[in-house]
């Protein structure tokens, strides 16, 4: 057992002979003048020797003041530095986050660089996967969920509100049968999901097409894919049309691969939630992640 006076009396003393003035430590300790003179008077009790010579308008250290100054300022970079270190292993290491491939693939990836340059610390482990995570069995410390954003027990905020609209390939504008309608529709191949990850209602085109008031259409013809990614890289190619969210497909329509040939969106009410249980919702690496994809978001509301 180390057996050390009061930290208070320690500190006054070390701010009080670094300073060589009682009242500069004070404004440092945000105490009075007085209070540093009583804890440093009780530290020379408990040690039984004089630390300062007190003079008119100024103190000094005596040889056993003197002595221990840079030890005890060096004791306390050393605390100083432990606290950091303590700081360190709650922001380090490996961060897992669970998102469907398409939300990982389309939104998040190309954003990641960002977060690394502001947490150089934080790894991140990305675990592109349809199914629902079970936080209680899995190694996973968020997730990102598609779906109404009520989950039980878990903390949750709104990323990007789900509005899906057809997409296709600028190729599909032209031709003999070009998609300048939504009736035309009926005379191209239809691409579909299986939106696996979602624990809401699934965006499908017999919904998009009854918004659009075009009858006549068979949904069920055409591909299937059991990724949204696949059936995105399948419009890019000509194949057919996509139902997608134009936030995951942004870059996309950007770089000119796909367009949005309809402003006409099906509004489900679901969105991609960002997610994690409550108690772990305030673990720094968790808060600061979650923050940034929120902040990451409303940038692109803007």
């Amino acid at each position: 057992m180390r057996k050390l006076p009061p930290l208070n009396a320690l500190r006054a003393f070390e701010a009080a002979a670094r300073n060589l003035s009682f009242t500069k430590a004070a404004d440092e300790l945000n105490v009075t003048a007085a209070a540093v003179s009583q804890q440093v008077r009780n530290l020379e009790d408990i040690v039984g020797v004089p630390l300062f010579r007190r003079l008119t308008r100024a103190i000094m250290l005596t040889d056993a003041g003197q002595a221990a100054l840079p030890l005890l300022g060096d004791g306390f970079d050393r605390m100083a530095l432990a606290v950091e270190k303590m700081r360190f292993h709650e922001s380090a290491g490996i961060l897992t986050v669970s998102a469907a491939p398409s939300f990982a693939a389309k939104w998040l990836v190309r954003r990641l660089p960002r977060f690394q340059e502001m947490y150089p610390d934080i790894r991140i482990r990305v675990d592109p996967t349809l199914g629902l995570v079970d936080f209680g069995r899995e190694d996973v410390d968020l997730a990102i969920r598609f779906g109404p954003g009520n989950y039980p027990d878990l903390r949750s905020d709104l990323l990007v509100q789900e509005y899906t609209t057809p997409v296709c390939s600028p190729r599909l504008l032209e031709g003999e049968r070009p998609l300048s309608t939504p009736d035309n529709i009926r005379y191209h191949k239809l691409l579909h999901c299986d939106w696996g990850y979602s624990d809401g209602e699934q965006p499908d085109w017999e919904m998009w097409l009854k918004l659009a008031g075009v009858d006549g259409v068979d949904t069920t013809r055409g591909l299937t894919f059991t990724t949204e990614v696949l059936a995105l890289e399948a419009a890019v190619e000509g194949q057919g049309i996509a139902l997608a969210n134009k936030k995951i497909v942004e870059n996309d329509v950007i770089s000119g691969r796909l367009v949005v040939p309809f402003e006409l969106e099906l509004d489900t009410g679901y969105g991609f939630y960002v997610v994690c249980p409550e108690a772990q919702a305030d673990v720094f690496k968790n808060a600061v992640f979650r923050e940034w994809l929120l902040q990451e978001a409303r940038l692109d509301d803007r």
